[in-house]
Order: C-alpha cells, then sequence, then structure tokens
C-alpha cells in the first residue's frame, strides 16, 4: 500500500511539473521558439490540424520563426490561422515559406508576461498541494481501515511531503528560468 500511495503521488506531481513546462513554452519571450506557434490549429481539408502536424517549424534568427509547409496549398490557410491565434505576430510568405518576426517586447509587456508565469506557476503548485492532500486522506483512511500503523502513517505523510517539497522547488526553479528568460530578452 505505502509504495502505491507514493507512486502514484509522484507520477500525478510529475504530470503536473510537465504540463507547467508546456504551458510555458507557448508563453512568449522576445525569443523566437516553435513551442509558441505549434499548436495553433490550422483548416487542413475540412479538419483542424495543429500547425507542426502540417510544417517544420525552425529558428533562423532568435526573434524570427520560419515555417516550412508540407504542402504549399495550404500557405493561406497557414497564415489565416495564425492572424487568428492573438499572438499578434504577422506571417510574411513568399509563396514557399512564412517568416514570422518576433518583435522586441516593451518593459510592461515584459512585467505583464511575468506576473502571468507567477500566476501559472501558482496554480500548479496549488495543484501539487492537492495531489499531497488527496495522498494523505488516502494514507489516513488505509489507517483508520486498520491497514496501516500509526508509525507507518506518519512516516508515509513525511514521505508525501518531502516529495511535495522537491516538486514545488521544481516549479519554483522553472519560473525563475522562464522569468530571466522573459526578463533578459
Amino acid at each position: 500500500m505505502h509504495n502505491k500511495v507514493y507512486i502514484e503521488t509522484e507520477k500525478k506531481m510529475k504530470k503536473t511539473v510537465e504540463i507547467l513546462r508546456n504551458e510555458l513554452v507557448k508563453i512568449r519571450t522576445g525569443r523566437a521558439n516553435p513551442g509558441l506557434v505549434e499548436d495553433i490549429k490550422v483548416e487542413s481539408y475540412g479538419t483542424q490540424v495543429p500547425l507542426s502536424q502540417l510544417t517544420s517549424i525552425t529558428v533562423p534568427e532568435p526573434r524570427q520563426l520560419l515555417i516550412r509547409p508540407w504542402d504549399k496549398n495550404l500557405l493561406p490557410d497557414i497564415e489565416k490561422a495564425i492572424q487568428k491565434s492573438g499572438l499578434g505576430l504577422t506571417p510574411t510568405s513568399d509563396g514557399v515559406v512564412i517568416r514570422l518576426n518576433l518583435p522586441p517586447l516593451t518593459e510592461e509587456n515584459r512585467q505583464n508576461i511575468s506576473k502571468l508565469v507567477h500566476k501559472i506557476g501558482e496554480e500548479n503548485k496549488i495543484a501539487i498541494r492537492n495531489i499531497r492532500r488527496q495522498s494523505i486522506e488516502t494514507i489516513k483512511q488505509t489507517k483508520d481501515d486498520k491497514e496501516i500503523s500509526e508509525d507507518d502513517e506518519k512516516k508515509m505523510e513525511k514521505e508525501i511531503q518531502k516529495l511535495t517539497d522537491i516538486y514545488v522547488e521544481e516549479i519554483d526553479n522553472i519560473l525563475m528560468s522562464k522569468d530571466k528568460e522573459i526578463l533578459e530578452s
């Protein structure tokens, strides 16, 4: 029982951190990053398809994305999807590829993006704490059902708390790194 709760808790916490990483990739900093556009949905032959499945996305310069569709007929649809995405980027096409130039961020934009990053990070820390709470409730229930002793309960709760501390610290490190990237670029 002990290992099962611990492993399940760790799995959920890892997933929460992974979700945070994926969310932060999509947040614009001063540098070009394919993650910024790869999930944009493009109308392709009657279905909505992520941009990453229709193109190759590269970073030829620090502030530019180069989008090369595998089917040139989709260029107008890709341009429309990028314009509708709300990223505030204007695609320029030469008939073969689309270039996205990322303008430098103003100081006010940087501060707002930094606040957004910290808000997202705090939501993920809350998710980690909720996972801890659920695990501790499970441990208490097994103790109430007399499947484990009180000593085992305390030991397991300590281990879950250590795990929580590790993942909250990892989130803090991710946020510091992203904040540095936003404020420096």
